[in-house]
């Protein structure tokens, strides 16, 4: 039997008054969209999921896999939301049992909005897995967490001229305060509402013979898997000689990754 858990009390953000978010924890029930959370490690990833979700969430293995996987849920602007905490990676080039299950969740589970947390006080090294993000999906936010420890040290983020480089919603933030929940929860609302249109900038759209070839290859490709989200995406790994996608696309498992991902039940909480 599995226990049913009331949301926790609706609460008013100090930012804005009318701004209400629903923390449901592992009860999030129906929602409308689903969110990945993704970040390197240490970079505040977890606080900002508990801060959105409340502490309580649904916690198991990822299927087939060692990975923890947690999932919870909140409310926001009449809308309800599922957010899936994926494993901390610095990359998403599937060198490791992490980095595979957040690569494909993102390429083949298709969630409504990637939030991507970054450290700003150490954003060049936290840059490499957030363009690697913009390469596979359209609809991402990006967090700058830590914003105090930035000034702190005497660090200034520019996150308008980040936002219009990167082609995404860029959020200031203090996790561990509250500060920016509000305006990260908007972005987050807008881009899966449609409110927003992402158009993330890609390092290869503008390298000719690789367009060229990663263009016929993707045209293969639909062919053979109609429907495919990210093709281009897949088409440039495979041209990289990426392995795992490479056998994704031979036994087919493309076209079933992402719908095991998003339905595999995790672990009920005993009565």
């Amino acid at each position: 039997m599995t226990k049913r858990l009331q949301p926790e009390q609706c609460e008013l953000c100090p930012v804005n008054p009318k701004a209400k978010l629903t923390r449901l924890g592992m009860d999030a029930g129906k929602f409308d969209h689903v969110v990945a959370v993704a970040g390197n490690p240490n970079v505040g990833k977890s606080t900002v999921f508990n801060n959105l979700t409340g502490l309580k969430q649904h916690t198991g293995n990822w299927p087939g896999k060692t990975v923890v996987r947690a999932e919870g849920g909140f409310s926001f602007a009449g809308k309800g939301f599922k957010l899936i905490d994926l494993p901390g990676t610095y990359s998403l080039l599937s060198a490791s049992a992490d980095e595979e299950v957040a690569r494909d969740f993102i390429l083949f589970g298709q969630p409504d909005v990637t939030v991507v947390i970054v450290d700003a006080t150490r954003l060049e090294r936290n840059m490499n897995l957030v363009l690697q993000v913009l390469e596979i999906t359209d609809r991402a936010v990006v967090c700058l967490n830590l914003m105090d420890e930035a000034a702190r040290h005497g660090i200034r983020v520019d996150a308008r001229t980040l936002m219009r480089e990167l082609g995404v919603p860029v959020v200031p933030a203090t996790a561990r305060s509250g500060e920016g929940m509000v305006e990260l929860l908007q972005s987050i609302h807008d881009v899966a509402s449609g409110a927003f249109v992402c158009r993330p900038k890609r390092s290869w759209s503008e390298q000719g013979d690789v367009r060229k070839a990663v263009d016929a290859l993707a045209e293969k490709l639909r062919d053979a898997f109609p429907g495919l989200s990210n093709v281009r995406w897949v088409a440039l790994r495979l041209l990289e000689g990426d392995d795992r996608i490479a056998e994704a696309v031979r036994t087919g498992e493309l076209t079933v990754v992402g719908s095991q991902a998003l339905t595999k039940e995790t672990e009920d909480v005993a009565a």
